[in-house]
């Protein structure tokens, strides 16, 4: 494992304990900078559905400006008006964000804990790098960079205080989970129930027909990889999601084309085992926790009553496997 030292030489990059005080205060600068930015995304990207946690962002982003241009009077006080470049990415061992990019793959809780942790990191960094240090101003520097760390923390859970309520907090946790279940669950769950029940009667019926486990097997395979596929695509093409607000039709297609590959996949597997007879029975349970799955998924998120559910899904699913059982046999 490389030291610090070592690791530092490597890469290129500074030590954080090799930087000068006029290094520590143009790296604080930059990192407000870029914070600011992090937050001021982060209320775009939530604005049009979260509003309340947008005006939180809007906030910390204010604050984190307002802390920006005190560091930079502090900095021509000190050292003049040319401010040094050096950002996170020239330090080896600082703390390192997020790219902002990577915000639109972010749910609302998630986004919440990202600040959250942003301003601890930060904080809990300068608090350590202040005690290591043996210069007093330089000290004195780091310290008071993590006490406006700690107020950010506090600012962000005041701000949340003032603009997300209960009832506006509940809104929006109901709203993100709709879109989650709208994007992720809503597709994949279509997905395995189309993988899981559909491949059924192709699969007994090559089983009971030929009585031989691998043709068995290739043959799930391939209906399960190409039943997947052309979930996957259907999914991801026939809506973008801007009107019906169900989400990236990338993710869609994921994760209705997975869930579907898997769906028949788990009734498929069981055919690597040479015995025939063995094989058939492991896959019929593995059909059983299948159905029962798709009934638990269909009643925990999309709210259909659990008879409902069992008589549609086990029902339907007992029936393709006759029809499966019945056609490979004859």
């Amino acid at each position: 494992m490389l030291m610090p030292q070592a690791l530092a030489a490597f890469t290129g990059k500074r030590r954080f304990d090799d930087l000068s005080e006029q290094e520590v205060l143009a790296l604080a600068i930059s990192s407000e900078e870029e914070d600011g930015r992090i937050y001021a995304a982060y209320a775009a990207k939530l604005r049009d559905q979260y509003p309340a946690s947008a005006a939180v962002f809007d906030g910390m982003a204010a604050e984190e400006g307002g802390h920006r241009r005190a560091l930079i009077e502090t900095y021509r006080r000190r050292f003049g008006d040319v401010i040094v470049p050096i950002r996170r990415e020239h330090v080896a061992d600082f703390y390192a964000r997020r790219p902002v990019w990577l915000v639109e793959n972010l749910a609302l809780d998630r986004i919440r804990q990202e600040a959250f942790d942003m301003e601890r990191q930060a904080q809990t960094f300068y608090t350590l790098a202040a005690a290591r240090s043996t210069d007093a101003e330089t000290r004195k520097l780091l310290g008071d960079l993590a006490a406006a760390e700690a107020g950010h923390e506090a600012l962000a859970g005041r701000l949340s205080e003032e603009h997300l309520g209960a009832e506006e907090r509940g809104l929006e946790d109901e709203a993100a989970r709709r879109q989650f279940i709208l994007t992720w669950v809503q597709p994949g769950l279509a997905g395995l129930m189309d993988g899981s029940v559909s491949t059924l009667a192709p699969i007994f019926a090559t089983a009971f027909a030929t009585m031989n486990p691998w043709t068995t097997f290739l043959v799930g395979l391939s209906a399960s990889v190409g039943a997947g596929i052309s979930m996957g695509f259907t999914e991801a093409a026939h809506d973008d999601g801007r009107l019906s607000g169900r989400g990236a039709p990338w993710k869609r297609g994921l994760a209705s084309g997975v869930m579907t590959t898997l769906g028949g996949l788990g009734h498929a597997l069981p055919y690597l085992i040479p015995n025939f007879w063995a094989a058939t029975t492991l896959a019929l349970v593995v059909v059983f926790v299948e159905l029962w799955a798709i009934v638990w998924i269909q009643n925990r998120f999309m709210e259909t009553p659990f008879l409902r559910a069992t008589f549609q899904v086990v029902l339907g699913g007992s029936l393709v496997l006759a029809a499966g059982i019945l056609i490979g046999g004859a």
